[in-house]
C-alpha cells in the first residue's frame, strides 16, 4: 500500500499572520458525483495506481475513452465525470473549461486535476441539524416511500418548522468542515501531486511548482492587498523564486508542514468568527435575510423570503455565486449573470434565474416552479417541481424524485400573475391592473387538476431584455436547449452521512418527463422589474421544438380570438358592463385565492 507523506523535520517557513487559506466551495458543492465506482475504499492506492498507468501510457490529459476504461465505466459516464470537472476546475484558461460541449472528448482532463477531482468524490457533506421536536414536523412530510425515513430529515417543511437558519450549516460551518476534511487528507492529495526522486525517507517525494499549483483546485489564499489568484505568490515555499529560472521543487513533507500550519490558523479564525450557536440566541427570523458576503469569492444569500416578491438586478450582485434558501410561498426574480446558483428547502415558489454560467443545484425542494438559462443543472430530490429549462448540457436527475408532481393548477397560477403584470403600468391602480388582466388570462387553460407520478420538465419560456446580453457573458448558447435530454444517476447520494435502507444504493434515480405542449405558457417578466436597464433582448431567445411552438401560437390566436370575440359581442352597453364587471369579479377573486394579489402590492410599495 502506498504511505501517505510525513512531517519534515525540516525548518517550516512561518505563516503569514495576514494569510488565511479557505476551501474552495466549487467542487464540494457542485463537484460531486453520486456514483458508486467513483468512490474508492482506499483513495490514495487506487488513485496512485490510476496516475501510474495513464502516465505509464504518456497520456497527461485523459480524454472520456481512457477514463472510462480505467475505471469500468461507460462512456457516457466518463462524459459527465469530465464536463463535471470543467465546471469547477480553477482555471479558467484550461482547454478542458474554453471548449465546448462536443469537443470535450477531444480536449480531455489534466491528469492531476482529474486525480484531485476524483479523490474528493469521498467528501461527506455537513448535514443540517435535525429540527428538536420531531414530533411537531412528523405530519407536513407524508410517509409514503420506502426513502422516506432518511430523506425526511432534509425536507423542506422541516426547514420552514424550524423558523431560523439555526439548525441549517452557516457559510463558516461549511468552511470548517471543508477545512478539516483537507486537513484529514491533505498528505494522501500531497502524495498524489508529487514526484518520487532519488533518496530516502522524508525527501523521497518533491513537489514541483507546477505540482503545487493544481492545489488551487481545492484552497485558495486570500491575501490582504493581494487577490490570491497563484497559490504559488502566497507561499513563501516558492515565492523567492527567480522567475527567469525553473522553480526547484521542494520536499513534499516541508509543503504539508505549511499547508496544516495554515489549515489549523484558519480553523481557529473560522471557529472565533462562528461561536456555537446551540446556547445562542436565533440567527434569523421569519422575515427574508438577503446578505452578501465581503468576499466575492463567496456567495450571496437570499434567504427566508417569505410570502412576497423580489427581485434582484446585475447591479445588486457584486458575487458571481447565488443562494436562495428556505424561500416559501413567493415569487424571486434574479436577473443578471452568475457562475454557480444553488436553490435549497424552497416550497411552493416561482424563481427565474436569468443566466449561469457553470452550474445550477436545485435540492430539496417542493412545489417550486424553476425558470433557468444556465450551462448545467442538477436536480436532486425535490418533489412536485417543474422545471422551465434552457441548458447547453445534460440535465442531471440524482436522488429521491419518486413522488414528484406538477399540480398543474400551480404551475398555471404562477404563470398567470406575472404575465399579465407586464402588461400594466406600475403605478396603476389595482382595479385598473385587475380589469386590464382577466381577458389575457383568458389565454391560459382552465385550472384543471392534474396529478402526475414524476418529475416535470420543459423548454424555457420567458426572457428579459438583458437576458442575451447575460447569456453572452457566462458563456451560455441559445442555438442548444438539452432540456429534454436528462441523464439520471443514483437514488443514494454516498456524499451525505445518512443511513441509507438496504437494498437501494445502487437504484436509480427515476426520469423526467416533458411537460405536455398543451400546458405550456410564455411567462412574462414585468417590464418594470428591470428599471432604468434596457437591452435587446424581446422574446425568449431559445428555440421551441414544433410541438411546444405549435402550442404557444395556438394560445396566441386564442387569446386574439377570445378578445375580438369580447368586443364584437352583440350585447347592450348595460350588459356589456355587467360581463365585465364580472369578469374583474371573478379574476379578482382568483388573484386572492391564488396568493398573487401579493405581487401587485409588493410591486406598488417598492
Amino acid at each position: 500500500m502506498t504511505d501517505p507523506i510525513g512531517l519534515s523535520t525540516s525548518t517550516i517557513p512561518n505563516p503569514s499572520p495576514t494569510t488565511l487559506l479557505h476551501p474552495r466551495r466549487e467542487p464540494f458543492e457542485h463537484g460531486l458525483l453520486p456514483m458508486q465506482k467513483l468512490i474508492f475504499t482506499d483513495p490514495l492506492q487506487a488513485l496512485t495506481s490510476l496516475k501510474q498507468k495513464l502516465v505509464s501510457s504518456s497520456i497527461q490529459r485523459v480524454d472520456s475513452a481512457a477514463l472510462a476504461d480505467s475505471l469500468q465505466i461507460s462512456l457516457d459516464h466518463a462524459r459527465l465525470v469530465l464536463d463535471t470537472l470543467a465546471s469547477v476546475l480553477h482555471s479558467e484558461s484550461d482547454p478542458l473549461v474554453t471548449s465546448r460541449f462536443d469537443d470535450v472528448d477531444s480536449v480531455g482532463a489534466d491528469l492531476l486535476d482529474l486525480i484531485l477531482f476524483l479523490y474528493i468524490q469521498s467528501y461527506k457533506r455537513l448535514l443540517p441539524r435535525l429540527h428538536k421536536d420531531a414530533a411537531a414536523v412528523a405530519d407536513v412530510w407524508p410517509s409514503t416511500s420506502a426513502f422516506d425515513g432518511y430523506l425526511s430529515a432534509l425536507s423542506p417543511l422541516q426547514l420552514v418548522r424550524c423558523n431560523t437558519r439555526r439548525f441549517l450549516p452557516s457559510q463558516a460551518d461549511e468552511e470548517a468542515h471543508q477545512l478539516s476534511y483537507l486537513q484529514k487528507h491533505l498528505a494522501n492529495i500531497l502524495s498524489l501531486l508529487s514526484e518520487p526522486v532519488e533518496g530516502e525517507g522524508e525527501e523521497s517525494l518533491v513537489i514541483s511548482m507546477e505540482g503545487f499549483e493544481h492545489l488551487g483546485f481545492l484552497i485558495q489564499f486570500e491575501d490582504k492587498g493581494s487577490d490570491g489568484d497563484f497559490l504559488s505568490q502566497a507561499a513563501p515555499i516558492f515565492a523567492n523564486s527567480d522567475p527567469d529560472m525553473p522553480a526547484v521543487p521542494v520536499p513534499a513533507s516541508q509543503v504539508l508542514g505549511w499547508l496544516l500550519q495554515n489549515i489549523a490558523s484558519s480553523l481557529e479564525h473560522v471557529t472565533e468568527k462562528n461561536p456555537a450557536k446551540e446556547n445562542g440566541p436565533p440567527s434569523g427570523s421569519d422575515q427574508d435575510v438577503v446578505k452578501a458576503s465581503p468576499s466575492v469569492r463567496s456567495p450571496c444569500f437570499i434567504e427566508g423570503v417569505s410570502k412576497s416578491s423580489y427581485v434582484k438586478q446585475a447591479s445588486d450582485l457584486k458575487n458571481s455565486s447565488l443562494k436562495v434558501i428556505n424561500c416559501h410561498d413567493s415569487v424571486i426574480y434574479i436577473l443578471a449573470p452568475l457562475r454557480y446558483a444553488t436553490i435549497y428547502g424552497c416550497s411552493d415558489a416561482t424563481i427565474v434565474l436569468g443566466a449561469v454560467g457553470k452550474a445550477v443545484r436545485v435540492e430539496h425542494c417542493e412545489r417550486v416552479h424553476v425558470i433557468i438559462a444556465a450551462k448545467r443543472v442538477c436536480i436532486a430530490n425535490c418533489r412536485e417541481c417543474v422545471f422551465f429549462l434552457g441548458v447547453n448540457h445534460h440535465p442531471l436527475i440524482v436522488g429521491d424524485n419518486h413522488k414528484l408532481q406538477n399540480w398543474l393548477s400551480h404551475s398555471l397560477c404562477h404563470s398567470w400573475g406575472p404575465l399579465v403584470l407586464s402588461t400594466s403600468a406600475k403605478s396603476a391602480k389595482l382595479s385598473t391592473l385587475t380589469g386590464g388582466w382577466c381577458c389575457l388570462a383568458l389565454k391560459c387553460a382552465p385550472p384543471f387538476l392534474f396529478s402526475f407520478d414524476f418529475s416535470m420538465v420543459a423548454p424555457y419560456n420567458t426572457y428579459y431584455s438583458r437576458l442575451e446580453e447575460h447569456m453572452t457573458e457566462v458563456g451560455i448558447e441559445a442555438t442548444i436547449n438539452r432540456w429534454d435530454d436528462t441523464l439520471e444517476l443514483g437514488m443514494i447520494d454516498p456524499h451525505n452521512s445518512l443511513s441509507h435502507p438496504a437494498g437501494v444504493s445502487d437504484a436509480q434515480a427515476e426520469s423526467a418527463t416533458r411537460l405536455d405542449p398543451d400546458h405550456f405558457t410564455k411567462f412574462l417578466i414585468p417590464n418594470w422589474l428591470e428599471g432604468e436597464s434596457t437591452g435587446s433582448t424581446k422574446d425568449n431567445p431559445f428555440p421551441l421544438t414544433d410541438p411546444y411552438l405549435t402550442s404557444q401560437q395556438k394560445n396566441q390566436n386564442n387569446l386574439g380570438e377570445t378578445k375580438q370575440i369580447l368586443r364584437e359581442a352583440p350585447l347592450e352597453e348595460n350588459l356589456k358592463r355587467e360581463l365585465s364587471c364580472a369578469l374583474h369579479v371573478y379574476f379578482r377573486d382568483w388573484l386572492y385565492a391564488s396568493g398573487n394579489i401579493r405581487q401587485l402590492y409588493c410591486q406598488q410599495s417598492d
